[in-house]
């Protein structure tokens, strides 16, 4: 009698070799999956596969795939992160039901986002020796980067907790925020103020919906920054150049076609943010430790 051989394991193959630039869009795009899993609302999973979650799923395992490499002993390491569905091995007369799925999804949510973040972490220690093996030369010294101070103006409007988010983790990143407010008064005028505290390298604007407004052409009222955030943005722009300016989103907020050129990032859940605003402090000439980044 013929006996069926079990089938042979794949081998491991070898590990895929990436450019810092990629990594860093990896870490990203891994940043992106974790904001979609946080924001995937689990009382919609029906009793049975969800179309959501399977494209969820698809996506995970395609970021995973395009970073780590197809079949490899990290993507194997992290590919528990694409299986998001409840799978039951055993039915009966009140099992499965809707809340069993719904549970389950719950479940391996917040096991996928875990295993997310290690890839992510996986992928900065990556970034990190893919800059000593690519350092045959050393690298160019930029003459005023150490004179760069390490002073960060972050202009903002009512969201406190977006300001003293963004102020912790320049804190972390080695930086000092300065907060306007925080600012003695000495007898000066809010805009004397900026002028005395401005001798800094780089601006971070936070834009968030705290105001509503419209053109007398529009009807309907629409959610924007305060005036006196836009009016810093464009005194810092003159003052720094655009490429030493980060305005960062949060929520839904009408922008100002005047401002069409100024980097724009997203200020998300996955924090995402955090690696954009770390890329843009480097590129202007400090001096940045990305894995401090998460």
């Amino acid at each position: 009698m013929a006996t069926r051989r079990p089938a042979a394991e794949q081998p491991v193959a070898p590990k895929l070799k990436l450019d810092p630039a990629a990594i860093e869009r990896g870490v990203a795009k891994l940043g992106e999956r974790i904001a979609e899993l946080r924001a995937f609302n689990v009382t919609s999973v029906p009793n049975g596969n969800s179309p959501e979650l399977t494209a969820l799923s698809t996506d995970i395992k395609g970021t995973l795939e395009r970073y780590f490499g197809e079949n490899t002993s990290a993507y194997r390491r992290f590919q528990g992160a694409a299986h998001l569905q409840l799978r039951p091995v055993v039915f009966g007369d009140n099992y499965p039901q809707r809340h069993h799925y719904q549970d389950g999804a719950k479940g391996n949510i917040a096991q996928s986002i875990v295993l997310l973040e290690s890839a992510q972490r996986a992928l900065l220690e990556d970034l990190e020796e893919a800059r000593h093996e690519g350092a045959s030369l050393p690298a160019p010294k930029i003459p005023e980067a150490k004179s760069h101070s390490r002073r960060v103006f972050v202009v903002h409007g009512h969201d406190g907790e977006a300001r003293e988010t963004l102020a912790r983790y320049l804190h972390v990143l080695g930086f000092e925020p300065v907060i306007l407010h925080e600012q003695a008064n000495q007898g000066r005028t809010v805009i004397e103020k900026i002028e005395a505290e401005s001798d800094v390298k780089f601006a971070v604007v936070l834009l968030t919906p705290d105001d509503v407004g419209r053109s007398v052409k529009e009807d309907d009222l629409k959610p924007r920054a305060r005036q006196n955030v836009l009016l810093e943005l464009g005194y810092f722009i003159g003052k720094l150049g655009r490429d030493k300016v980060c305005a960062l989103k949060r929520g839904d907020v009408d922008i100002p076609s005047d401002f069409a050129g100024v980097v724009w990032e997203k200020m998300d859940d996955g924090n995402g943010w955090k690696l954009s605003l770390a890329r843009e402090l480097k590129a202007a000439g400090h001096e940045v430790d990305l894995n401090k980044a998460f």
